[in-house]
């Protein structure tokens, strides 16, 4: 591994795990521990705790927060109370994504905003192009290590651990300085898995900490260390989008399906509403969907799709679904191709295979 690449605060810690690491976006991050259909069960059926440190945390402060987010995210912010979470976008003005994040609202004046790691640097030089008035923007992703905790029995183990009712941290809610161990952490009820569980925000070294305590509480409930490539196939089959691929500078959030992320007829005017809503208006030209091969073969990431010669779009995530033991994929194409049971053709390695349009997201947790 290349000297430059970004290590965790977990760095020292994945080997003693039996961590495997790759280049992911300049981080030296694990792929996996054991295995990623191992992992990808275990997160499915019992818990898997994952490594999430190199996700970027900005803080906004002061008077005009909410005015600023207002005007820089896709959300509507002005619902959001204290101890609450929300998804957002960010836009160019022509519609194209600078990023998708969570924003945590700790108190009046005061919110987290938790960004793509591959992002940081570009949304943080973005965000300061928009300042007024009584702010204060900090990139502190240095101060945070971050871990995610997925899967049905995450509540089980974790409360097990703190004193904290977990019951009372509802989806998308929060709450800060909650004591597990000796430490205390931010714990909020949000994934990136299409299962139950929550991630932990904290002080690096204390994180790492806790990362030891949650393997050892579960080790006899089959709870697993995770990489990333169990987080890939997590998120692909709950059809969560991923910045790079779903979501890039030439994909708007209406194309990628996050629509429910954007608020075009909130009060406050945001950057890329203009362009967003002549998109709607016009009928959105590219549409993401779900697609089932046919022929055998996997549709992997830039792999062009067709309809009779005609080249119709691309694959923006595909694999082998190690729930539904079938080869799918997301893809973005003309929307007049989008109805569901369309066959399509799959450019793999040279030749066209058949799919077929299905309905997203390929999984969905039973509640």
């Amino acid at each position: 591994m290349s000297e430059q690449l970004q290590r965790t605060p977990l760095f020292d810690v994945y080997a003693s795990y039996g961590g495997k690491t790759i280049d992911f976006g300049g981080w030296e991050l694990p792929v996996q521990f054991s295995s990623i259909k191992l992992e990808h069960e275990a997160v499915r059926t019992k818990a898997g705790l994952f490594d999430v440190s190199h996700m970027g945390e900005i803080i906004v402060k002061g008077e005009d927060s909410l005015s600023y987010l207002q005007r820089i995210l896709t959300n509507d912010l002005s619902k959001l109370q204290d101890g609450q979470a929300m998804y957002s976008a960010m836009c160019y003005e022509d519609g194209g994504t600078v990023d998708d994040l969570l924003v945590y609202k700790i108190a009046q004046h005061h919110y987290l905003l938790v960004v793509n790691a591959s992002n940081i640097e570009k949304d943080f030089e973005w965000m300061k192009g928009f300042l007024f008035g009584d702010l204060s923007v900090s990139n502190v992703s240095d101060s945070y290590g971050q871990i995610a905790f997925q899967g049905p029995l995450a509540e089980t183990v974790l409360q097990r651990l703190t004193k904290e009712d977990l019951s009372e941290i509802t989806f998308f809610k929060f709450k800060t300085q909650v004591k597990i161990g000796e430490y205390e952490y931010l714990v909020s009820r949000t994934g990136y898995t299409g299962e139950d569980g929550f991630e932990i925000y904290g002080d690096p070294q204390e994180v790492k900490a806790l990362w030891h305590e949650i393997l050892r509480e579960g080790k006899d409930d089959g709870v697993l260390p995770c990489g990333l490539g169990a987080r890939d196939t997590l998120r692909f089959e709950a059809c969560l989008a991923l910045y790079g691929q779903e979501l890039t500078k030439d994909i708007s959030p209406l194309e990628a399906g996050i629509g429910f992320a954007v608020k075009l007829k909130k009060e406050d005017d945001f950057i890329g509403q203009k362009a967003l809503v002549q998109q709607k208006e016009s009928g959105i030209p590219r549409k993401l969907v779900g697609l089932e091969m046919i022929d055998k073969g996997i549709p992997r990431t830039g792999y062009p799709v067709f309809i009779n010669n005609e080249k119709i779009g691309e694959i923006t995530t595909g694999t082998q679904s190690p729930t539904l033991k079938k080869n799918i994929g997301l893809g973005l194409i003309d929307r007049k191709f989008s109805d569901l049971g369309t066959e399509v053709e799959v450019e793999i390695r040279g030749k066209r295979l058949k799919a077929v349009t299905v309905a997203t997201p390929f999984y969905k947790r039973q509640k």
